[in-house]
């Protein structure tokens, strides 16, 4: 089996809890609290161990909240490479309200990664043997420039490994200028990239098409919520649409989807069947509650129906 490398450049300590209601200045009686490791790159690291797989998850820790993600991430008996930097490791909130069934996330933004800090850990990555995939997911911090996806290109490339981006703005633009292997937008990202308003599912696999032709980037994954996934490449164009199901939370599951993908390749899995197989975790993500991602039974479930639609 091939290594697999997440880079997660601003982690956070995900607090999942609920309440009956959500009022204004209101005393809310909160439910205990459940704490998660976060971030994109140390959850596609953690769906890829769920379905039996193994990645490394390379990652900015900072203060009590860092070091708690990492006792975390140990427990899950996930391969950690924590990167210390001064300032604390944000912690985001996660807030069920029980009267509506609606979910909030509350974003917080990351810490200053300083330039010794940022070149810590590339030299961490650089220290890594044998890498097939670098899965580089989530935002940036303050500190870490768009630009930075030139130096991860320029070592993947030096490793002979596949450069694999999920983010968005900006970042996603340069990372494709810099020849990241995979990206993964949904609409309105892939709409950003080509300075398209608009873009539809009908549409979007010609968008896709534009961006391969113009740059490096060999495969793109957009994401369409509850529409299921489009892979797009030069020369092909696959739409995986889901089964239905009762959506839980939505949370992770594009995580869940790049970490079944990944998984699925890194087992020299045909393109085709990995992509149904990350769209299956994706949508296993979803029908989980709270902050969970997916579980390797709903996922093998859930792809023996998509395979049947075939």
């Amino acid at each position: 089996m091939s290594t697999i490398v997440t880079l997660t450049f601003n982690p956070a300590l995900d607090m999942n809890t609920s309440v009956k209601e959500i009022v204004p200045e209101r005393k809310l009686k909160c439910s205990d609290p459940l704490y998660e490791p976060g971030g994109g790159g140390i959850n596609v690291a953690r769906a890829i161990k769920k379905l039996g797989g193994d990645a490394i998850a390379v990652y900015f820790s900072g203060g009590d909240t860092g070091n708690k993600i990492t006792a975390l991430l140990q427990a899950e008996r996930i391969r950690t490479q924590a990167v210390p930097i001064v300032d604390m490791t944000r912690q985001n909130l996660i807030i069920l309200n029980q009267s509506s069934h609606g979910q909030y996330l509350f974003d917080m933004p990351g810490p200053l990664i300083s330039a010794a800090e940022l070149k810590a850990c590339m030299d961490t990555l650089e220290q890594i043997s044998e890498i097939e995939f670098l899965v580089v997911s989530g935002s940036l911090p303050k500190g870490v420039g768009p630009d930075v996806f030139y130096q991860l290109a320029d070592l993947a490339q030096r490793k002979h490994a596949k450069l694999v981006v999920d983010t968005a703005g900006e970042a996603l633009q340069v990372a494709v200028k810099a020849g990241a292997y995979l990206i993964k937008p949904n609409l309105k990202e892939l709409g950003f990239l080509t300075g398209q308003e608009n873009i539809t599912e009908e549409n979007a696999g010609e968008a896709a098409r534009g961006i391969l032709r113009h740059s490096a980037c060999e495969l793109i994954v957009v994401s369409m919520a509850n529409k299921g996934a489009l892979l797009i490449t030069r020369a092909l164009e696959l739409k995986i649409k889901p089964p239905p199901v009762t959506v839980l939370s939505t949370v992770g599951a594009g995580d869940s989807l790049v970490g079944g993908l990944i998984y699925s390749l890194s087992n020299n899995k045909p393109l085709e069947e990995a992509i149904r197989y990350g769209v299956a975790c994706g949508t296993s993500a979803t029908i989980s509650p709270g902050i969970e991602l997916c579980r390797k039974e709903d996922a093998d479930h859930l792809y023996s129906l998509i395979k049947d639609q075939i």
